[in-house]
């Protein structure tokens, strides 16, 4: 007959199953190798010589780039050590917008440095402490190095927006950063508030298309909308804008109900009832001035029928975000329910009009005049591992132009006497 022992102290805290790791050799540097081996896989993409990693990610697709970001992402690391890496470089990507990668590979390099102190006997501790004072020693050292004149500059001077721009776009795509900066620039410039400090990187949005060539990239001051207009009209200019956030078909009722009909007459008289209450709506909307309608939903053909009637161009837009957005570049305040809107809810747009670009019909709404909130880069490229990586580049300069203004030193110097 065997005795089972019970388990005390540790191992009757936790379940069964569960790791302890304690002392130097297996947890502080079992922790700090598993750190330098993420550290080992990044460092190799920094920098715009870097190299491109391919990785596979749980759902089989496939990622071609050299965004640390992107790779620690898709990794799905495990161990705890080293996600405290990764939710760096993400803080830093959130933050800042770029840096991800010097921020796990510069990490990686001071926990070596650790593990060589702690091999010749210093404490972690002790090791913390001489970290901490170096931190302050590092920033002493930089408030030396800030260039003169950096501190002040003009964030509409597109020239001097792209000298400040290039460094960030050339680490993504280098060789190509010139192009690139250029239409950045222009995009950030359009849609900058009167107090800088207030820019919002989500006001550039950024439009993928397949085919051509970097060559072909546009800006666009407004939104490009993937997909065609419902109805026969294409194209219009110069017209207000009324959106429906439910979509444009008749109202349901809430409870279930039943008709009893009599004669074909009185089925004749329920359908045209319908018709006509969908008609008054429709032209309810058309005269209050407003040309094109944008519906969130579905657009029923009845709906639709009565538009082209009363010449309405109408446009679905599916996503609720994408919706917001039209709404701010055309100032248009949504509307629940189809019913007539005031005045004050219509927006007014330059021009919408259907365009085909490299085989795909696209509607580009313009807003050149007024306040414009949103500028869209149109970006072109042979296949959609390249626009990924193009729209990053461009997602690393719109976060440049977010703290331009801030103090610039010459980094090379650093990184020499730091790494």
């Amino acid at each position: 007959m065997g005795f089972s022992m019970q388990p005390y102290g540790i191992q009757s805290m936790l379940k069964e199953g569960h790791k302890h790791l304690s002392g130097l050799d297996e947890a502080v540097l079992k922790n700090i190798d598993a750190c330098k081996q993420l550290s080992t896989i990044t460092r190799t993409s920094l920098g715009p010589e870097g190299m491109n990693k391919m990785v596979i990610n749980h759902l089989d697709k496939l990622f071609v780039t050299n965004d640390a970001a992107t790779i620690v992402n898709e990794l799905e690391v495990q161990h705890p050590a080293a996600k405290i890496l990764v939710l760096a470089g993400k803080a830093q990507q959130e933050e800042i917008g770029d840096g991800a990668n010097l921020t796990i590979s510069f990490a990686g390099e001071l926990l070596q440095n650790a593990e060589e102190l702690i091999r010749m006997g210093l404490h972690p501790s002790e090791i913390i402490s001489g970290y901490t004072k170096s931190i302050s020693k590092a920033i002493e050292v930089l408030g030396e190095l800030v260039e003169k004149g950096s501190e002040t500059m003009d964030v509409r001077n597109k020239e001097q927006v792209v000298t400040r721009m290039k460094a960030a776009v050339a680490s993504k795509q280098h060789g190509q950063e010139d192009i690139l900066c250029s239409l950045i620039a222009d995009a950030c410039i359009q849609v900058c508030p009167k107090n800088p400090a207030n820019f919002d990187v989500d006001n550039v949005r950024v439009s993928k298309l397949v085919g051509g060539g970097l060559h072909n990239c546009t800006i666009v001051r407004g939104m490009v909308l993937k997909g065609d207009a419902v109805g026969s009209i294409k194209r219009i200019e110069k017209a207000k804008v009324a959106v429906f956030a439910s979509g444009v078909d008749s109202s349901a009722t809430e409870t279930k109900g039943t008709v009893l009909i009599h004669s074909a007459e009185q089925l004749e008289n329920y359908s045209k009832t319908e018709e006509a209450k969908v008609e008054e709506l429709i032209k309810a909307v058309a005269d209050s001035g407003a040309k094109v309608i944008v519906s969130g939903g579905a657009v029923g053909e009845m709906a639709l029928h009565f538009c082209e009637r009363y010449k309405l161009m109408v446009l679905k837009i599916s996503s609720k975000f994408e919706l917001r957005r039209f709404c701010r570049t055309t100032g248009t305040s949504a509307l629940l329910k189809l019913s007539q809107p005031k005045p004050d809810d219509l927006g007014f747009v330059d021009s919408i009009s259907v365009e085909e670009i490299g085989g795909s019909r696209v509607t580009v709404v313009r807003s050149e005049e007024g306040g414009n909130k949103i500028a869209t880069v149109v970006l072109r490229g042979s296949t959609d591992s390249i626009l990924d990586d193009l729209e990053r580049a461009v997602d690393d300069g719109v976060n440049t132009y977010k703290v331009i203004d801030a103090k610039y030193f010459p980094c090379f110097y650093i990184l020499f006497h730091v790494l």
